[in-house]
């Protein structure tokens, strides 16, 4: 038998580097997508992954061997407790970007967000609600500040996770009313997105600590003779330039990586943690009391960590028109 050659390339992409560990546990996301909804919407949501399960599908997507057969998918479990709009704050545009222009705050903000930060107090909401509305023409857009309710999902802690979703959708004046009504309510995930659409995950992935080049970047392992060294690279690069050049496959921070994952689908939206908690709970994680969302494949991040999910940046061409039909979803013990 011939020799088969073997096909290793280079794990990563340097467009990633430097790998650094990210600065909050909580995703940011830099770019939110315009869409053309005649009512004004809320562009994303955010949920604590439970963990993967596997479902039997039909497959619904045309072109495909397997068209209108049962295949069996992974699938991750997002528990999703409503959220709170805490805050809505105005952008307007200048030279080098958006800028906060003025910020309303809810009167009684839940007692649990003292934990991530300190509301203004004996805010008036209805004097920022007059300012934004005397300079609507100025403001380009409306965002909202939501906090989770960590206490409703099965992650072990109260600090809420704060961050901003950008509301899209209709005319400025009518966002502004949207936005305007959301204040001090909680949002769930059924107001948002609907079965079978796609959306982008956002999340911190696993973190991994300090790993050598064969594990962060799959480089070839030596031969145990050639020289001391097996787990290392065999060249630091050529003798000029004479420096070490940021492209070389170096030990360092593996993990622990913001990352977007796009075009994943959403199989199933349901209010009863029930239909998908598998026997004795998630590994690590637990039972699903209130709503969750199932999704097509896996997400960044390990079990508890909060995913972010946003409209598609860069939906597909073809999306089936009806939610794919779910045949059963797996609640058998992961530990047998």
């Amino acid at each position: 038998m011939g020799h088969r050659k073997k096909h290793a390339p280079k794990r990563g992409s340097l467009a990633f580097l430097p790998k650094g560990r990210a600065a909050s546990s909580v995703g940011r996301i830099r770019f939110w997508p315009e869409i053309d909804a005649e009512t004004p919407i809320l562009l994303g949501f955010a949920g604590y992954k439970a963990g993967l399960t596997h479902v039997f599908m039909v497959n619904d997507k045309s072109g495909s061997s397997d068209f209108g057969k049962e295949v069996a998918h992974a699938a991750t479990v997002i528990d999703v407790p409503p959220i709170i709009v805490c805050a809505i704050r105005a952008y307007i545009k200048n030279p080098y970007g958006l800028q906060s222009f003025t910020e309303a705050w809810m009167k009684k903000p839940p007692k649990d967000l003292n934990r991530a930060l300190t509301p203004p107090k004996n805010h008036n909401p209805e004097q920022a609600f007059k300012k934004m509305e005397e300079n609507l023409e100025k403001i380009v857009e409306f965002r909202l500040l939501v906090a989770t309710q960590p206490r409703l999902a099965s992650v072990p802690k109260k600090k809420p996770d704060v961050m901003e979703i950008k509301v899209a959708g209709a005319q400025i004046q009518e966002q502004f009313e949207y936005a305007k009504n959301l204040l001090g309510n909680t949002v769930s995930a059924t107001d948002i997105f609907k079965e079978g659409q796609y959306v982008d995950a956002i999340a911190i992935t696993k973190g991994k600590g300090f790993q050598g080049p064969v594990k962060r970047w799959g480089v070839r392992l030596l031969s145990h003779k050639a020289r001391k060294t097996k787990r290392g690279i065999a060249t630091l690069g050529p003798w000029h330039p004479a420096r070490v050049q940021y492209s070389i496959p170096r030990a360092g921070q593996m993990g622990y990586h913001q990352r977007t994952e796009y075009n994943k689908r959403i199989l199933k939206i349901g209010a009863d943690g029930s239909e998908v908690t598998p026997k004795g709970g998630f590994l690590r994680y637990g039972q699903i009391n209130g709503a969750y969302i199932l999704i097509d494949g896996s997400v960044p991040g390990p079990t508890k960590r909060l995913i972010r999910l946003r409209a598609p940046a860069r939906p597909p061409r073809r999306v089936p028109e009806e939610p794919p039909k779910i045949v059963s979803i797996s609640l058998e013990s992961p530990q047998g």
